[in-house]
């Protein structure tokens, strides 16, 4: 594994680890306010199936299932992915291999 490679993989893996910790700092309702960036809500004025869910995530992260469900439902099926992809992080900074079928998911080899 080249240098560059090991470093973006250690510094996306930390930012994976570090970033939902660092969410429960700021308050629930930090991204409530504010114009949607969403390219769909911008361009054509209509909401895409993913408007919302950083603002249900973060209801989420805080216990805030109303809120959640109130931003985007689909947060219910996201947030669950994540937390696998979270955990994934962690065996990977440390070398090891997650059990099941998750584990098996690995990095594309270089050419």
């Amino acid at each position: 594994m080249s240098l560059v490679r090991k470093l973006l993989f250690y510094i996306s893996n930390i930012v994976t680890i570090i970033a939902p910790i660092a969410l429960l700092f700021f308050p629930v309702d930090f991204f409530d306010k504010g114009e949607s960036i969403c390219l769909s809500v911008q361009l054509a004025g209509i909401e895409c199936y993913a408007c919302g869910l950083t603002k249900a995530i973060m209801h989420l992260l805080h216990f805030d299932f109303a809120g959640a469900w109130n931003f985007n439902k689909l947060s219910f099926i996201v947030f669950p992915m994540m937390g696998v992809l979270w955990v994934k992080a962690i065996y990977d900074i440390q070398g090891k291999r997650m059990p099941g079928f998750i584990g098996k998911l690995t990095y594309p080899k270089e050419a």
